[in-house]
């Protein structure tokens, strides 16, 4: 794991483990829709060759947890509400999204407490999206 500097404190990509944990955490995420039927209409929803979203993703998550934030530099003032703004996210598909982000967290054996923070935040965002709660 990663340390913090002394001009810096220990950020969650830190804690969670650095650029390795993310990749494996969006690996895994991109796997499982791929693999498992019960994503399906999620899968759907993606163009056929997943290589753009799981760097983007990576960058993505890499940036939100603390580390380099070269995702938001390379997109001015976009978030992953306003990317995802001509995405029509359902209910069940925002519930496909979540399921599979928190296996996702949960198999890339991270920190238990920063994993479970993890997962509900982004299953949050992606139930947003999907109208949940609104």
């Amino acid at each position: 794991m990663e340390q913090a500097t002394q001009n810096r404190p220990l950020t969650a990509y830190d804690r969670l483990g650095g650029q390795p944990v993310v990749r494996r955490i969006v690996d895994r995420f991109y796997d499982l829709m791929e693999a498992d039927p019960a994503y399906a209409e999620l899968r759907a929803m993606h163009a056929p060759d997943l290589t753009p979203m799981r760097a983007s993703l990576t960058g993505f998550l890499t940036a939100w947890l603390g580390g380099p934030r070269d995702w938001f530099e390379e997109r001015p003032g976009l978030c992953m509400m306003s990317a995802h703004r001509g995405v029509t996210m359902t209910e069940p598909t925002a519930r496909q999204w979540a399921d599979a982000m928190t296996r996702a967290v949960q198999d890339a054996e991270a920190d238990p407490e920063l994993a479970a923070k993890m997962a509900e935040a982004l299953a949050g965002m992606a139930l947003n999206m999907g109208g949940v709660g609104r």
